[in-house]
């Protein structure tokens, strides 16, 4: 299954770092900045959350909501926001249901290996709960500031 721009973002509702919850339905009437990655504490994951983290004040003052969706457990999600002081929630999929709805649980090659994992992909949602932008294949650097860019524009 896959999304694409235009579509009306797939309800979603997964645990959090922190023992918390969060709910697509929750954020309605606010930009979500839904972003999956495919392992904690791995360096181009950890500069991506980094890059998130540090415009957070800028996505603040636009009432925008960012979102880290992996497969990792609660705990390694508790681990690595405090590690990094993220001030966003990381959300738990461990099942996969929402990596497979969004069409971001792909075959990958490493090495010459085939294995299923997370495409780093980003979907921008609008308010009213369209997927307004999807970034795929996400190249870390300066790809917070293209989100950034998008999420003022809307």
């Amino acid at each position: 299954m896959s999304v694409k721009e235009g579509d009306k973002a797939h309800a979603f509702s997964m645990p959090t770092d922190g023992g918390g919850e969060i709910a697509l339905e929750d954020l309605k009437g606010r930009p979500v900045v839904l972003y999956f990655y495919p392992k904690d504490s791995t360096p181009g994951c950890t500069k991506e959350a980094c890059a998130f983290r540090d415009l957070m004040p800028d996505f603040s003052k636009i009432d925008a909501e960012i979102v880290g969706v992996s497969k990792d457990s609660v705990r390694r999600h508790d681990n690595f926001k405090a590690k990094y002081e993220l001030p966003f929630a990381l959300a738990s999929d461990e099942d996969g249901d929402v990596c497979e709805r969004y069409g971001v649980w792909v075959e990958k090659s490493m090495y010459g290996r085939m294995f299923m994992g997370i495409e780093r992909a980003t979907f921008l949602i609008d308010g009213k709960g369209v997927i307004r932008k999807i970034w795929r294949k996400v190249k870390v650097n300066g790809h917070a500031e293209d989100v950034l860019e998008a999420v003022k524009a809307l």
